[in-house]
């Protein structure tokens, strides 16, 4: 039979020295992690970023078909996806949960397994968090610290009239596959043998592996401190390709041009789009949960962007009276609105 711990066995401080313990300091920068009043960072010359995402259980994941370790793992990649989007590198990370009595310790072994792989992966130390009791689920809250070059900070408002936007990978995998696990969800309560069901996700796997284990776009930025390239506005796709190129938009007083049939997509995704008689532009616009880099260079700059791999170059930035559009296959242009996720209308 399989161990059962209950966490007030523990209490606050003897889970957090449980979960903590197989987190090694990999970072220069982190001078003392886990076990004090407060973290100790240093950073010399360069420059310190900073992010922060709150995750609820019923909102943002649902643990019919969330596993825990995958939850652990996302939650720590899309903090990192952050940094990655400002240029920079993230290092540190600290984890806070409110955590309900349904879970054990086990549970939480899970999770923590999860966010250790992608700390493991990714090079960053978990330096602190915090835990509490929660009424209402499972809250996961990460705060993520991570450093910039001076002068290679790229933030939202840089955009220029007739720089050119690229994204990276692909678009609307995520949201597909998010439809695909909460139809089978369904599916199964309704089964009278709900116990005994079993879905058949064969040929769906990448789009299922874009929702549930992310990943965070560290090698785009690589690329381009290699190749010297610095963009003049990026974000990341978190939540919908529209609504993150109108931030752009809006940060940097421009406008757009959006070019429908440039917009990259996965064989998988348009296959599940078919499946789910939905508009396939409109999932890849909409989706969100990409964590893919959106960004802007000028036009100068076309030739060395292009030799890059995994990039494509999707449409072009405007003066803000021509507004932000979406170029259709037959050369309409229709405005372009943001659609995607807002937890407020969840």
């Amino acid at each position: 039979m399989e161990k059962v711990t209950e966490i007030s066995s523990l209490g606050e401080f003897g889970l957090i020295d449980r979960l903590t313990r197989d987190f090694p300091l990999r970072n220069a920068s982190s001078i003392l992690g886990v076990g004090d009043d407060a973290a100790i960072l240093d950073y010399h010359d360069h420059k310190t970023l900073v992010t922060t995402d709150l995750l609820l259980e019923g909102i943002h994941f649902d643990l019919r078909y969330v596993p825990l370790r995958h939850l652990g793992y996302k939650s720590a990649i899309v903090n990192f996806s952050d940094i990655y989007a400002m240029n920079g590198h993230p290092r540190q990370i600290t984890v806070s949960l409110g955590i309900s009595s349904r879970f054990t310790v086990e549970h939480i072994d899970e999770l923590y397994d999860g966010i250790r792989l992608a700390c493991q992966e990714y090079g960053v130390d978990l330096v602190g968090g915090d835990t509490s009791a929660s009424v209402t689920g499972l809250v996961i809250s990460i705060t993520c610290i991570g450093e910039g070059e001076e002068g290679k900070i790229v933030r939202r408002s840089g955009a220029k009239p007739t720089d050119l936007i690229y994204v990276s990978g692909d678009l609307g995998a995520a949201y597909m596959g998010l439809q695909l696990l909460e139809r089978e969800n369904r599916v199964a309560a309704q089964s009278p043998d709900n116990k005994f069901f079993e879905p058949d996700f064969t040929g769906k796997e990448y789009i299922l592996e874009r929702q549930l284990k992310p990943e965070a776009r560290r090698d785009i930025v690589d690329m381009f401190a290699q190749y010297d390239i610095l963009p003049t506005a990026m974000m990341d796709v978190s939540d919908g390709l529209s609504s993150e190129l109108l931030h752009i938009c809006k940060a940097s007083g421009v406008g757009c041009r959006l070019y429908e049939d440039r917009i990259p997509i996965d064989y998988q995704t348009a296959i599940m789009a078919e499946e789910f008689n939905m508009n396939l532009v409109t999932a890849a616009l909409n989706g969100g949960e990409d964590y893919e880099l959106l960004f802007t260079v000028p036009l100068a700059m076309k030739d060395k962007v292009d030799m890059l791999k995994g990039i494509r170059m999707i449409g072009y930035i405007t003066k803000p009276e021509l507004g932000a559009a979406l170029v259709t296959r037959d050369d309409q242009e229709l405005p372009l609105k943001a659609q995607g996720w807002n937890a407020f209308n969840h």
